[in-house]
């Protein structure tokens, strides 16, 4: 449809079709449902997601941290509570979903030097992670490389009480972890760092890759099977899940509990 006949139903003028396309204004409940039916998009979850995106205001709790935390970082904590899945892949560290305050303290002054801006950045953080608490609680699926565990991020006593972090979170019903071990081969290292939001709109899916100079968010559905596969491939050369609820016994052959056990029985 062109630009003049989208303006048209929204009763305004072209320019404005290019602001609402850029993300610069906000279109209205009704005008959206006109445009939605005249581009031939047909009921179901995908109409109804856009339509709720429509009635949402965009705020939520991630605006409080505007004075220190970036817009890439406050879209991704919008993206990951608009999601009902999430899956991480992790080759270096444990992932910010599963981190405790001292480790995400100890990650974070690698890089920012300023206490009060450090606080801040846990603070938001942490404040992430209530997405896998509650009703709603997101389905969240990690892969996370054995170098991870290896890396001594704050000291053995800060990566001891990281690891039991892990395995305590592992036993939430909606949390699966993996390692991936180093006998597993390089592929780990091959697909590197990413994160997929997925809600009960798969148009609407998104994969988040980190850069320190400048982070994508990819939506393209090509983009998106390439890495729910490069996910699957990952979970098959991975090691069977944490299940710290298994009693001794059932681990008859080397898991990922196991291997964390492992771990932080030699820090």
């Amino acid at each position: 449809m062109s630009t003049d006949a989208a303006a048209k139903l929204l009763e305004g003028e072209r320019t404005r079709v290019s602001h609402i396309e850029a993300g610069r204004l906000n279109v209205s409940h009704n005008r959206l449902y006109n445009l939605l039916r005249a581009f031939g998009c047909s009921q179901g979850p995908y109409f109804d997601e856009l339509m709720s995106m429509a009635q949402a205001n965009g705020k939520g709790w991630w605006d409080a941290f505007d004075d220190t935390i970036g817009p890439t970082a406050r879209n991704l904590a919008e993206l990951e509570s608009r999601s009902t899945v999430l899956r991480t892949h992790e080759p270096l560290f444990i992932p910010g979903m599963l981190q405790t305050e001292e480790y995400a303290r100890a990650v974070l002054s690698e890089t920012e030097k300023d206490a009060q801006r450090a606080d801040r950045y846990v603070e938001f953080r942490l404040a992430r992670q209530r997405v896998l608490q509650g009703d709603t609680a997101v389905t969240y699926r990690s892969v996370i490389h054995e170098a991870a565990l290896h890396t001594r991020i704050g000291g053995p006593q800060v990566m001891r009480r990281q690891l039991l972090r892990l395995i305590e979170v592992s036993r939430m019903p909606n949390v699966t972890v993996q390692i991936f071990p180093f006998e597993g081969g390089g592929y780990s290292a091959y697909s590197r760092t990413f994160a997929m939001f997925g809600g009960v709109a798969p148009n609407l899916d998104t994969v988040y890759l980190e850069h320190p100079m400048h982070s994508l968010f990819l939506s393209g559905e090509g983009q998106l099977d390439e890495y729910a596969k490069m996910f699957q491939r990952l979970s098959e050369l991975a090691l069977a899940p944490v299940d710290p609820d298994s009693a001794p016994e059932a681990h008859q052959t080397r898991d990922s509990l196991s291997l964390v056990q492992h771990v932080m029985y030699t820090l």
